[in-house]
């Protein structure tokens, strides 16, 4: 288990670097994981963002990459809801990545 310094506060994550108390996701939180990923989180990966936390009330799952594309296309549009723009904005790894930042378990079917 490693942790993430939020402020004046300690974040568990597991091995992975997903949280392991959901509920202590914040922009803060996802901004900081995001840095240790090397990125910068843009307009583009905020949308993505919330679309996986709303995806998550829903289903109580994180999708993994195919279901993803197909959750973005509905709500963004083609020309945001692709493999190539989402591989883009999350290094090439947009279902484990997204969920990360965005607070979400590791999808349970990625590597």
């Amino acid at each position: 288990m490693t942790e993430l310094m939020i402020g004046e506060r300690y974040i568990a994550l597991d091995t992975d670097g997903y949280l392991i108390d959901l509920a202590d996701w914040s922009e803060a939180v996802a901004e900081a994981l995001a840095q240790q990923e090397g990125l910068s989180l843009s307009v583009e990966h905020w949308e993505v963002l919330q679309l996986l936390r709303a995806f998550y009330d829903e289903f109580q799952l994180s999708p993994a990459n195919r279901p993803l594309i197909k959750y973005v296309a509905l709500k963004l549009g083609p020309e945001k809801g692709n493999s190539l723009h989402l591989n883009r904005l999350f290094n090439g790894t947009p279902a484990k990545l997204a969920a990360k930042l965005a607070g979400l378990p590791k999808p349970t079917n990625c590597l």
